[in-house]
């Protein structure tokens, strides 16, 4: 009988200790709880304060959570050059890109209701993408063009991937940034002229840069799919968002335009003038979070809190749960953070629905553990969660362009090294 008791109590044990394995939320703890030294987390301090002192950035708010104990949630710096305001944690930044996995999830939220397959082709549910064409010949003096026909349909794998052929408005190549801009393509921030769907559907009838699934191109392609979002779900990607996402994580500090209540929490984006000082951006380039905007990018319109999205992150690494809902299944997660690219390749590393995936090649250059999965925003944030560590590590920064981007990987540098296991 007590032989019976106690197994059931070691099985009781384990059930309660796998269930917390599966499901860590965010929540502060000594970093010695989480096997990472206090002492060499103050070089991320120095590091930082540093950058700052040498006039290379204006503030930075790092973040790092292990086993979903926050262990590392400091700011530092300013949020305004002109004003001085000292930076905060719970302040707010453009995510720009960052957009892109939200919108992934998104995705495969609904690849997960029967809605689509990877393989469908795009035009399945946005016609104008039938019969695309790739640019042949082009003509800098006049714009115009010649095209050839591709050799197959878009997918939606394709788009996810950025392997479709699609460019990116305004930073993508010579040739397609004239096109796009001549057929009023946005680049993917914030306006109150333009609606997805418009512009998505326009995108469609322009040529590809290359076939589909030649080779990798960063494009527009997460655009496209926040408005197949809209379209397989009947709701603004705006809406979609808050109900499907950010209420049961409890992200209740990222928007595509913030509220005036929380405005005076957006950082300011920095540049450099001529002689190399900081300076506050023009605010007709950045201040497109506090309009009252009708375009909702699904590849780069949001912003967000460094906190927040770490909860997005930490959701993934927990298989796609967090604090008892669950957003996505296990198998899901699994095929977004594979190699979805084959023989492709994005440097060292590959691609996966959404994420770029650190492979063996990708782990010996700074020591972020093959198999993370990773990705970054314009405005200088950056983001990676590691499954083999258990972590989930953010730097946000605001400024454009960012001249010394080795900060980034010396905060990558900094974290590992403060691994006390």
């Amino acid at each position: 009988m007590k032989k019976l008791v106690f197994i059931q109590v070691i099985i009781l044990i384990s059930v309660i200790v796998c269930s917390c394995t599966q499901d860590p939320t965010l929540r502060e703890a000594s970093p010695a709880s989480a096997r990472v030294s206090e002492e060499r987390l103050t070089r991320i301090d120095n590091m930082l304060q540093q950058d700052i002192d040498s006039g290379w950035i204006a503030g930075a708010t790092g973040f790092i959570a292990r086993d979903g104990k926050i262990i590392y949630e400091k700011s530092f710096g300013v949020s305004d050059i002109e004003s001085k305001t000292p930076l905060k944690t719970d302040d707010i930044f453009r995510i720009a890109s960052q957009t892109k996995a939200i919108t992934s999830v998104a995705v495969m939220m609904l690849f997960e209701e029967g809605k689509f397959l990877l393989d469908d082709p795009i035009s399945k549910y946005i016609p104008e993408f039938a019969h695309p064409r790739v640019l042949d010949q082009f003509n800098e003096k006049d714009t115009t063009y010649t095209t050839v026909p591709a050799f197959r349909e878009i997918t939606i794998r394709d788009l996810l991937t950025h392997t479709s052929g699609i460019d990116y408005a305004g930073i993508g190549s010579r040739n397609m940034v004239a096109i796009y801009a001549k057929a009023n393509i946005p680049g993917g921030f914030g306006t109150d002229k333009m609606v997805l769907g418009d512009r998505i559907r326009a995108l469609g009838k322009l040529p590809l840069v290359h076939q589909p699934g030649e080779r990798f191109t960063y494009g527009l392609n997460v655009d496209v799919l926040g408005y197949l979002v809209e379209i397989l779900s009947g709701e603004t990607l705006d809406h979609y968002f808050q109900k499907h996402i950010f209420e049961p994580l409890g992200m209740n500090d990222t928007y595509f335009y913030i509220p005036s209540s929380k405005a005076d929490r957006l950082v300011k984006v920095s540049a450099e003038d001529k002689d190399h000082h900081l300076v506050n951006a023009p605010e007709a380039f950045v201040s497109y979070p506090l309009i009252k905007g009708t375009y909702f990018s699904g590849g780069a319109g949001l912003s967000s809190t460094i906190k927040d999205y770490a909860t997005f992150l930490q959701m993934l690494l927990n298989k796609g749960e967090y604090n008892g809902k669950r957003l996505l299944a296990s198998r899901t997660v699994d095929l977004m953070t594979c190699n979805q690219i084959g023989n492709l390749n994005l440097g060292r590393d590959k691609f996966g629905l959404g994420f770029e995936i650190t492979t063996k090649e990708g782990q010996a250059k700074l020591g972020v553990s093959e198999g993370s999965f990773a990705w970054g925003g314009y405005f200088a944030t950056t983001y990676w969660a590691d499954p083999k560590e258990h972590l989930v590590c953010l730097l946000f920064m605001q400024q454009s362009p960012l001249a010394h981007s080795e900060i980034q990987d010396k905060f990558r540098v900094l974290v590992y090294q403060a691994l006390d296991d």
